[in-house]
């Protein structure tokens, strides 16, 4: 499991609700967080940038469709980016 937090007053505040379950102790990786501005602007084209702006896409589909992907998410990505 991979998630974003915030280190505030001496604590680890994840970002987003983690299903874990109370008091389950856990092993815990600290790496900084990447600029993402920068690791995905290079992806898109300019065009592609403006129509996202107008999708109205929930978190929620957004799991569901990244659920249904077999395999590594990276290679999907891959894959896709070969077909264009």
């Amino acid at each position: 499991m991979t998630f974003e937090a915030v280190y505030e007053n001496g604590v680890l505040r994840p970002l987003e609700s983690l299903r874990l379950t109370n008091q389950q102790h856990v092993l815990v990786t600290i790496s900084g967080t990447p600029l993402i501005a920068d690791d995905v602007a290079g992806y898109f084209e300019p065009e592609e940038w403006a129509a996202a702006k107008h999708d109205d896409i929930s978190l929620q589909d957004v799991r569901r469709a990244l659920s249904s992907i077999p395999g590594s998410l990276a290679d999907a990505v891959i894959a896709s980016r070969e077909e264009r």
